[in-house]
């Protein structure tokens, strides 16, 4: 129960962390970004080590990154401050680069997985440990190059690269559904050949049990999560994906997220 406890608060702090930094920025792209972190926070707190990769195809989901970093001790308040201002290395989709934890600049969506799967092969042909983790969204999967880039991960049998789909249901014009279905996803994938699990997208003991499964070949985990997860009046609902909040939307987020743990 401790563990759960300790997960559960660790979730809240860094939603509410996640909003303060965009609040205090003025820019959106906060549904997508709750969506993803409890994935993010989890593979860089706990799966990730020294020898493995992370590369955020879905770019606006940069957010949901930076405050992942700043959980483990990786970035501080003051750098978190600086958030999509003038001269900052906090854009709104992640640079290349400065941090050893960002690999590419990405966001022109359908480009992140083509990158990993080189930066795979590369270092399976350099004989080099660790996996490559790259996480995309659902909406991103209607992107062709996508496809190639599986085609491509399968033919070079690439063990060592581990794809994540943050599969929330909703894209900037509405559902994934209405604009370019392609659920069901999970055998989409397996038929290319690819060793494919679906989970809770926010659970990390269904993360933990899909990482651990082996195949001769990349590892596909579709993660089935909520849009605004954790914000009642976001929660699967398109238009945070893209709006700012105002003053009154961000102390009701934070009243939600915070109080269960100042009164407990």
């Amino acid at each position: 129960m401790a563990d759960q406890y300790s997960i559960a608060t660790a979730n809240r702090i860094t939603r509410a962390r996640l909003l303060q930094m965009h609040f205090e920025a003025g820019v959106g792209h906060i549904g997508g970004n709750l969506s993803a972190i409890d994935a993010l926070l989890h593979l860089h707190d706990a799966v990730m080590g020294a020898d493995d990769i992370f590369v955020l195809s879905k770019g606006h989901s940069a957010g949901a990154l930076y405050i992942a970093l700043w959980a483990v001790g990786l970035i501080d308040d003051a750098e978190l401050k600086t958030f999509h201002k003038d001269g900052t290395r906090l854009g709104g989709h992640p640079v290349a680069g400065w941090h050893d934890r960002i690999a590419f600049a990405t966001g022109s969506l359908g480009h992140g997985l083509g990158l990993a799967a080189g930066v795979a092969l590369t270092r399976r042909l350099d004989g080099k440990a660790g996996r490559v983790f790259c996480l995309l969204s659902d909406g991103e999967c209607e992107e062709g190059s996508i496809w190639e880039a599986l085609m491509f991960a399968h033919h070079q049998r690439l063990s060592n690269l581990v794809i994540l789909v943050d599969a929330n249901g909703l894209q900037g014009f509405g559902s994934t559904g209405a604009v370019a279905s392609l659920e069901p996803l999970a055998p989409r994938f397996a038929g290319f050949g690819l060793n494919v699990a679906e989970i809770d997208g926010h659970s990390a003991e269904a993360l933990d049990a899909a990482l651990a499964r082996t195949a001769d070949g990349p590892l596909v985990i579709v993660l089935r999560t909520v849009k605004g997860c954790g914000v009642s009046f976001m929660e699967g609902r398109m238009e945070w994906h893209y709006l700012p909040l105002n003053e009154d939307q961000y102390r009701r987020a934070l009243s939600e997220l915070l109080e269960p743990e100042l009164g407990a």
